[in-house]
């Protein structure tokens, strides 16, 4: 396990876009590295990044299910919109969701790789590469009703 990278500041929000820690094989063992969160979209769809990957059996997703694009994302709670506006401030609030109330440090299953384009915004793009990564995610059954993607993470 590659262990020499130094401690990382506490991170009250990660967002779409925005590096996060994330735990991968490399060709000297496992590793912690920085990470933006979303892969490319398929290109006909174009669109922002992919944070979440739900249709593994697509084949613009087939390619990076391998071993060697498989990563762990470590947050210790997420939060999602609540599906309906609050009736007093008419927006949607955020929900935060943990394994339990000490917020363990948990993690999701995602796929990562190398993006070579520009990420940020239009009026301020920062050119690639870039170490991009998504969650692997379930179709909506019992345990998981809800259908929106998180909107971030606090690791």
């Amino acid at each position: 396990m590659n262990r020499y990278v130094g401690n990382l500041p506490p991170m009250p929000g990660v967002f779409p876009d925005y590096p996060a820690p994330v735990t991968r094989n490399s060709d000297s063992g496992t590793e912690i590295a920085m990470m933006r969160w979303g892969m490319p979209p398929p290109p006909r769809t174009g669109g922002p990044p992919v944070t979440n990957i739900r249709n593994t059996s697509s084949p613009h997703w087939r390619g990076w299910l391998k071993p060697e694009n498989q990563c762990l994302v470590p947050p210790n709670s997420f939060a999602e919109y609540a599906p309906e506006p609050n009736p007093e401030t008419k927006k949607k609030d955020v929900v935060w969701f943990a394994i339990h109330d000490d917020r363990p440090l948990t993690c999701f299953a995602g796929i990562w790789t190398e993006f070579k384009g520009d990420r940020g915004t239009k009026s301020k793009p920062i050119p690639g590469p870039h170490n991009v990564y998504g969650f692997l995610t379930t179709s909506q059954n019992a345990v998981n009703r809800s259908t929106r993607r998180p909107c971030r993470l606090s690791c």
